[in-house]
Parts: C-alpha cells; structure tokens; sequence
C-alpha cells in the first residue's frame, strides 16, 4: 500500500462536479476545513480527497498544495478547483494570477446593497484577532488604506424587507474577501460569526455563503470550463424565511462578467 503524506479519511463525503485527467472539481460541504491545520490534522477535505484520489495528489507533493489551488473557509460551502497533474496544476496557477478564473458566489445578507449592481474596490488588510465567537487570536481582516487591493463585482438576484440574495464574484482573492466587502457597504452575511453583529450572527444556523459557479481555462485544451452547484439543503430555510428566491436566469451584468 502506498504511504500519503496526507492521511486519507473516506468518513468525509462531497460531490465531484467536473473529473477528467488533469483537474478536479469538488464540493466542499460546509463545517469542513479545507487542508490539514492544528486541530484539523485528519477531518479536512483534502484528507477525503486522499481517500479516493491519493496516488494523484501524492504526487503533486508539498510544493504544489498537493493540488489544491484554493480554499474556502470552514463555514462556506461550494466548489473547489484541484489540479491533478503538477502540469494542470502550473497552468491552473498562472490562470489564478492572471485572474483569468472567475468564482461566483450566493450570499444571503442582511439589507439590501444600494446600488443593486456594482463593484467593490476596497484594500483588504489582514491581522490577528478574535471572532465574537472564538477566543482564539487568528487572521481575519478588515477595510484598511494599509491592505491590498481588493475587487468584488456584486448584483442582487432577489430582496425582501429583511435582506437580499445577492451574487458575487470575487475578481482578487483575499482572505474572507465577500464577507469583508458586503459587511463594508451594510450588507453583512447571515451567520457570520466574525464580522456580523449579534443578529445577524444568529439568522442563520451557518454561514450563508456558498461558492455555487466557476469557470476556468481547461489546463490542456484552453477550452473554457464552467461548473456550477445547487443551492445546499442547509441554507434553503434560511432563503424561505427572509422571502427570498433564486429566480430564473437573468443576463449577466458586465460586473459579473
């Protein structure tokens, strides 16, 4: 039996959305750490990754996040894009950094942004600190003329009294970037336990942030690849009680884009 430097643990499920020889895409369930950390040696997602494509990712090695280009945090769900040739993964890595990757997100959020569609660009800093709801001192951010340049393009799919459904992408990829830029124009998530003020801490059992789209270059034959996932079961109560719906398709703004 091979040795994995990454321990596999089958015990942990997603849903695979795009599989071919080169690349992946996953679905991340929410409450999952993403990759192995203090405290989450062995109930990550990349340990199930592991568990089923270990040989692969084995040989991607260290260097090459054996194959993660990405994460998401902990309490967000949605897809994951993972390479599984160190070729896919160069070339996966220079599309992030020409931001030629676009990943969309759905976020329930309390109050509606104004203008309905627009763009975000505000320098996102990290440092250490506390959430609310965690003691423990971590990196989080904030809006700050010290950061770095941020960028995320935004339109409302639906709004009610209470809140909206709105849709991101985000065009950087800076830490907790979605949460940080719609808590920065009045509009944070529901359930976010780090930048959401008590109510709306509590309006939602989880974060109600989930990366549902995404669309890359194929690593081998440049042939755009678009992904998408459903709603999770879990933030559908949350979507009836605020009189929220995801309606049929609309034209994609040029924000969007």
């Amino acid at each position: 039996m091979a040795t994995h430097s990454i321990q596999p643990n089958d015990r942990i499920t997603f849903k695979v959305y795009h599989e071919d020889d080169s690349v992946l895409v996953v679905g991340k369930p929410a409450h999952i750490v993403t990759l192995p950390g203090k405290g989450h040696e062995h109930d990550t997602l990349l340990n199930a990754l592991f568990a089923r494509f270990g040989n692969q990712l084995q040989n991607m090695g260290r260097t090459r996040e054996f194959g993660l280009l990405h994460r998401l945090d902990r309490e967000t769900s949605g897809l994951l894009l993972v390479a599984l040739r160190p070729s896919a993964y160069d070339a996966l890595r220079e599309a992030f950094k020409e931001r030629q990757i676009a990943k969309f997100y759905w976020a329930v959020t309390k109050d509606t942004p104004n203008p309905a569609e627009g763009v975000i660009k505000k320098p996102i800093f990290e440092y250490e600190g506390r959430a609310a709801r965690d003691p423990r001192v971590k990196k989080i951010a904030r809006v700050s003329p010290k950061g770095k340049p941020s960028v995320t393009a935004y339109r409302v799919l639906d709004s009610a009294t209470a809140g909206a459904l709105v849709e991101c992408r985000a065009v950087t990829g800076r830490l907790h970037q979605v949460r940080v830029h719609l808590d920065s124009i009045g509009c944070p998530i529901l359930g976010d336990d780090i930048y959401g003020p008590t109510a709306v801490r509590e309006a939602s059992p989880r974060l109600a942030l989930h990366a549902h789209r995404m669309v890359f270059p194929h690593p081998v034959t440049d042939e755009p690849v678009d992904v998408s996932c459903p709603m999770p079961e879990d933030l559908k109560p949350v979507l009836k009680k605020m009189g929220l719906r995801i309606g049929a398709t609309t034209p994609q703004p040029k924000a969007l884009e």
